[in-house]
This record gives C-alpha cells, sequence and structure tokens, in this order.
C-alpha cells in the first residue's frame, strides 16, 4: 500500500478535541497497518513530526437479530477497524478542529457585540427624552 493513499480518517468528538489540545489525535487506520507505517503516511499526508503511535484493534459487535414473518432473517456483525492515537512534536498541529476553533472566535465576537448594543440600548434609554413641540398637561406635571 502507498503511504500517500493510505486511508487516514479522523475520529472528530468532544473527547478528541480535549486530546488534541495535548497534540494527540485519534486517526482511523486500515486494521492492517502497523505503526511505522501510519508514522510515515501521516508524516508525508500532512508534513508534521510524529513523536508517538499507538494503534487500538477495536472488534465489530455482533448486530441484533431482524425477526420479519416469524423467521431470522438478517444476522450480522459490525466491522473491525483500527484507531492510531498520534502525538506529535512541538508545535505541529494537524487541521482537523481548526473550523470549530474559528467557529467559537466567531461565536464569541458575535456576543461581545450583542452585549456592546444591549449596553448602548440601555444608555439610551437612561436619558431624558426631549419634547418637540407643544407639551401636553401630562407632560407638565411629569416635568
Amino acid at each position: 500500500m502507498e503511504l500517500k493513499h493510505m486511508t487516514l480518517k479522523p475520529r472528530l468528538s468532544e473527547k478528541t478535541y480535549k486530546l488534541s489540545n495535548a497534540r494527540v489525535y485519534v486517526i482511523d487506520v486500515p486494521t492492517g497497518a502497523n505503526k511505522m507505517s501510519v508514522k510515515e503516511a501521516i508524516e508525508i499526508q500532512y508534513n508534521v513530526k510524529v513523536v508517538k503511535i499507538n494503534i487500538a484493534n477495536i472488534a465489530g459487535k455482533a448486530k441484533r437479530t431482524i425477526v420479519k414473518n416469524g423467521r431470522r432473517v438478517y444476522k450480522g456483525q459490525n466491522s473491525d477497524f483500527a484507531k492510531a492515537y498520534v502525538t506529535l512534536a512541538e508545535n505541529n498541529s494537524l487541521p482537523f478542529f481548526e473550523a470549530i476553533e474559528e467557529e467559537e472566535q466567531q461565536a464569541a465576537k458575535l456576543q461581545e457585540e450583542v452585549e456592546k448594543q444591549q449596553a448602548k440600548e440601555a444608555k439610551k434609554e437612561d436619558k431624558p427624552k426631549r419634547l418637540i413641540g407643544r407639551r401636553t398637561k401630562a407632560d407638565k406635571e411629569t416635568a
């Protein structure tokens, strides 16, 4: 298998996002891949320096049997898969979670603008209103 064409699919979840802050990324790899081939493939495809790799082989779970018209129609099992925990060197990162971080920054910026607008409106409400034209009796009583 060519290393440039090895399928490396990132696992995107809250747990892997938390691990990525410590420069550990979780990637689905082919079940027959070993640590050296995964390391070389990641270094070639993403231009980063890999320090450490752990590979976990996960066995597929049995699926429930479907019963139609009193007969068992399907009995199966999920496929086995392997995931690699890749630790990168200092100042290296993979671009998997950049979109999420960008979205968080935009949300914070938007929230800040909303708070500014609310403060501005509150300040406007605190100012006494100027009356243009004639005053009514009710206005004279409140003044």
